[in-house]
């Protein structure tokens, strides 16, 4: 029996045409095209700047002066990169699939994998320079990383100008310990099946490259992050970098997420104690120990994370296995008793006004009497 292969790709290539067809005459896409929203955004924008999709792009590089500015402003984001790019390299040989890295105006800053010189359609935008931001080419994953600042799969003819119709591309933006998106990283093959499966590698690879950046970071302790039960040590760790007062320095974008904003807007700095409810000096103190123990982390909110405090040189995790949660009462029972100790303090100095203890404790009142052991007042 004959793949439905084809006759699906056809009609998929017809739907996207459609919407194409319908954003020139209309203005506007309809809900119910076969195109995400992301997508029909940026064709909008392109169109609202006098672009239409039969123009001829050009890929026009940079000057040498603001490409240096470029390498030198991206040096640490570069030297991240490295490893991240060699091990993405090796997940797509023989894909036809090459690796593009910008800053985060769009620039390319680097170049690796399977880009085929020969192909004119590869060596336009496979070289370091090129400006493929949404202003200089349209629909593009790069453009459309750095727009939306989330991981993008587009395919032919989901590009906006009917010249790029041959690309094929996954893009995810990088973003800096501070959480400012410093660039992107980019997948794109020319005249090559759909595979979306690739805006999961991209995005993960982004991640790491992420990861990177901050554990270059100057810092005197490092938090590997985690909801109990989730084994930490791993890729899925949100990382809290910390100066020798306490300071956060930087978080990766899944510590943003699982404490409530780790990093102060304004530039004002965050210490640990705004974030953890328990004492900031007892993470250092669990640092030193070896293995460091597994921890029970407090939060103001009333959740609990675990976590490994780790100095530098032990980064990656204890070189030995640490123990389960369920092996750890040692290290978790001394937090507690700090935990316990604060609430107290809060309710004492609120001259036993629980109500008042738990509004400045960012908690609510029956989380301050179960810590205490008492039952809820009526």
């Amino acid at each position: 029996m004959p793949s439905s292969a084809p006759l699906a790709t056809a009609h998929r290539h017809a739907q996207i045409a459609q919407a194409r067809q319908a954003l020139l005459a209309q203005g506007a896409v309809s809900a119910h095209a076969e195109v995400e929203p992301w997508i029909a955004r940026s064709w909008q924008r392109c169109l609202a700047q006098g672009h239409r999709p039969s123009q001829r792009v050009v890929f026009d590089a940079v000057s040498a002066p603001a490409l240096r500015r470029s390498q030198e402003q991206n040096r640490r984001l570069l030297h991240a990169a490295r490893p991240v790019l060699e091990q993405l390299t090796r997940a797509i040989a023989g894909m036809r699939y090459f690796v593009l890295l910008t800053d985060a105006q769009g620039i390319v800053v680097d170049v690796q994998g399977d880009c085929d010189r020969q192909d004119p359609r590869c060596s336009a935008i496979g070289r370091v320079g090129i400006d493929l931001s949404e202003a200089a080419v349209g629909t593009t994953a790069i453009g459309a990383a750095l727009t939306e600042l989330q991981p993008v799969w587009l395919h032919r003819g989901e590009h906006f100008y009917d010249d790029n119709g041959s690309y094929s591309c996954a893009g995810a933006p990088l973003f800096d310990p501070l959480g400012r998106c410093v660039g992107m990283l980019d997948l794109t093959g020319v005249d090559v099946p759909e595979r979306p499966e690739l805006r999961h590698l991209v995005a993960r690879s982004a991640r790491a490259m992420e990861d990177a950046l901050l554990l270059h970071l100057p810092h005197a302790l490092l938090l590997r992050l985690n909801w109990p039960g989730c084994p930490l040590g791993g890729e899925g760790d949100g990382l809290l970098a910390l100066d020798g007062d306490g300071f956060v320095v930087g978080a990766n974008s899944t510590a943003r997420q699982l404490l409530p904003q780790p990093l102060a807007l304004h530039g004002a700095p965050t210490h640990a104690s705004d974030l953890l409810a328990m004492p900031w000096a007892a993470l250092f103190d669990a640092a030193r120990r070896h293995p460091p123990p597994l921890l029970d982390l407090p939060l103001w909110s009333g959740l609990r994370l675990q976590a490994w405090a780790l100095l530098p040189q032990d980064a990656h995790g204890p070189r030995r296995a640490a123990p389960s949660l369920a092996g750890a009462p040692s290290a978790a029972a001394p937090l507690r008793e700090a935990e316990t100790a604060l609430i107290r303090r809060a309710v004492q100095d609120a001259r036993g006004n629980v109500a008042e203890a738990a509004r400045v404790l960012g908690i609510s009142r029956a989380t301050v009497y179960r810590k205490l052991g008492h039952p809820k007042a009526p």
